[in-house]
């Protein structure tokens, strides 16, 4: 994830900002950089790599201004180079960016057209460009960004710094996190409490969509709609070596939160955004033309996105892939063909029972692929290839950012494998990655369902017992559900594909029974109706998770329906864990029960 800080100070803040900016370094980054006024003039001093390189930059090239923006970058667009890090900047305005603009191909092309140089390969510096040309066209600051905003789609944290504005810092979210600190004559901008806990322990957090302008005395805060509005001003207990909460109640809602941003730089991670392709960094040791067979092994959440991933690989490379709970597949001697791929998701990378299965198939000849969250884990350190999910640090017990960001990266191994069999050809690589491109946006939108979800949830928390129905990946998505509802609110849950219903299940059904059917409208949409409607034939409460299409096809069937955006059907996993998530989440905080660290259960289980 990258970081942004921002300070209109009274001193000068090129080296304060880059102290803060290490304080974001759990998040991750490649290259970073800070801009200043200097006599009020737009300055940068950017560099490649770590932090030191910057300060030893700005020790032979000292700032001194007192207005500035600072940002640690995760590559998305363009290879992390100095070029193209951040901040950006035109004529009158610099800009630090968190996120991905889906829409920057079009906007580049139409600001190319109005003669704009571009420097950068990055989406960002259409940022910079939109603002730029706004203000020379007569319009203030403010005004320039509020109208540039809507113009952009995705999800984003940005902060702004306006030549000749000593006074004056502009930022926006939409999807990412991005807080206001209250100063003594001081303001401040900070991606997190973390960044700003050297210089004020009084903070706001801004709401999704809001846009502030700050000055050393003041924020005024804006909502979507451009009224004025007021945040809460909060007293935050972190430290340099505390992850807060941020505007949370718990570090789950948090991080049910941050996966529009952490599911975007892991995609731009494995992702050529610019030209939609597939891009894994390295070379793998092995070529997918000559592997046979695929063994997946994994634990609770981790193995859904196993099961998921097998869903993918199948369809997308026609590669056979098994799947097992890695607790059962260390012992149950599964004969492995020598040369095949082997691939064990873990979130701590020190799961005991995927590590040793890891080791088995390690003596059978495998090639190990591991996909992590601690990328120096003991499951990272003895594979042959990591591919890190770049959720950062994961608080919650229950797995939430982590999950989606194991699914963002098998995804993208999947289309990689399909491409290099032959089985995907140029133009299906391209609306596939499209696809995963739109996924932070669509998140996004899905968060917007809580207000619904809390009202659900205060029903659902009466039950004894919950059942999760879907096919195909919809399927390992109910498992996953009901692991997570029986796991922080510990009602009784069980998922079943839907097809399963009349083998068993459907004796369970009765008017007391809510039955949450996980169906985005896909090739088996009637299907899974099919089964929703012997649900309703015996009174069962039915939730719907669906699509505009499936909830207009299902009128007059469910209890509730929660409605998610229209999205590309082999994706659908990733942004239907949000409201899964949230309905999971808020059935636990209404039973009162300790959702970051439920009874009996531990964030990495290290022993068998």
């Amino acid at each position: 994830m990258c970081g942004i800080v921002g300070i209109l100070g009274r001193e000068p803040v090129a080296h304060p900002m880059v102290e803060a900016l290490k304080r974001l370094e759990y998040r991750g980054y490649d290259s970073a950089g800070v801009a200043t006024l200097e006599n009020g003039q737009l300055t940068r001093r950017r560099a490649e790599g770590k932090l030191r390189n910057l300060q030893s930059r700005l020790e032979k090239e000292p700032l001194s201004g007192t207005a500035g923006i600072g940002h640690t970058r995760w590559a998305t667009h363009g290879k992390p180079t100095e070029t193209n890090a951040h901040p950006h900047a035109g004529e009158h305005v610099a800009v630090v960016h968190n996120g991905i603009i889906e829409n920057f191909r079009e906007l580049r092309e139409e600001l190319i057209a109005s003669g704009a140089k571009f420097k950068t390969e990055t989406d960002t510096e259409v940022v910079a460009h939109l603002v730029d040309h706004a203000i020379s066209q007569g319009k203030s600051p403010i005004d320039a960004v509020q109208g540039a905003l809507p113009r952009l789609r995705g999800a984003f944290a940005l902060a702004f710094l306006f030549k000749g504005e000593e006074n004056l810092l502009v930022g926006a979210r939409k999807g990412s996190p991005l807080a206001v600190g209250y100063g003594d004559g001081e303001m401040f901008l900070g991606s997190d409490a973390i960044a700003l806990a050297p210089f004020t322990d009084t903070i706001s957090y801004l709401d999704e969509g809001d846009m502030v302008a700050i000055t050393r005395t003041s924020a005024d805060v804006r909502d979507v709609t451009g009224h004025q509005v007021q945040r809460p001003v909060i007293k935050t207990m972190a430290s340099a070596m505390l992850i807060d909460k941020g505007n949370h109640r718990h570090f789950m809602a948090k991080e049910i939160y941050e996966q529009p941003e952490v599911v975007g730089h892991t995609l731009a991670h494995y992702l050529d955004m610019a030209n939609e392709k597939v891009l894994l960094p390295g070379r793998l040791p092995f070529d997918f033309t000559k592997i046979n067979r695929i063994s997946i092994s994994a634990c609770g959440t981790a193995y859904y996105a196993g099961l998921i991933g097998k869903y993918w690989f199948e369809r997308f490379a026609r590669i056979p892939v098994e799947i097992d709970v890695a607790s059962e597949f260390r012992y149950r001697e599964a004969p492995l063909d020598k040369g095949d791929l082997a691939i064990f998701v873990s979130q701590s990378g020190e799961t005991a029972d995927t590590l040793a299965s890891l080791r088995y198939a390690k003596e059978q000849g495998q090639h190990i692929l591991s996909i992590v969250n601690v990328a120096t884990s003991t499951i990272a350190r003895e594979s042959d290839v990591v591919m890190p999910t770049l959720a950062g640090t994961e608080v919650g017990v229950a797995s939430t950012k982590a999950f989606t960001c194991q699914l963002a990266t098998l995804a993208c191994l999947a289309i990689a494998a399909g491409k290099a069999r032959g089985n995907l050809s140029a133009e299906d690589e391209q609306k596939l990655v499209h696809a995963l491109i739109e996924i932070p946006r669509h998140m996004t939108e899905a968060l917007k369902l809580e207000p619904a979800i809390e009202k659900l949830a205060r029903d659902l928390s009466k039950s004894t017992d919950v059942l999760y129905l879907g096919r195909g990946t919809s399927y390992p998505m109910a498992l996953e559900g009901a692991l997570k509802l029986k796991e922080i609110s510990y009602i009784h849950a069980e998922g079943y594909a839907a097809g399963e219903l009349k083998h068993g299940p459907i004796a369970l059904i009765d008017e007391k029974m809510p039955v949450i059917v996980i169906a985005p409208y896909d090739r088996i949409f009637e299907k899974t109706v099919s089964n929703m409607q012997e649900v309703a034939a015996r009174g069962g409460k039915i939730i719907l998770m669906t699509d505009p299409k499936g909830a207009r096809e299902a009128a007059g069937e469910p209890w509730v329906t929660l409605t998610l955006p229209e999205l590309a059907a082999t994706v659908t996993p990733l942004v239907y864990a949000v409201p899964i998530q949230l309905l999971a989440y808020h059935t636990a905080v209404i039973m009162g029960t300790d959702v970051d660290q439920p009874r009996n259960l531990a964030k990495s289980v290290t022993v068998e």
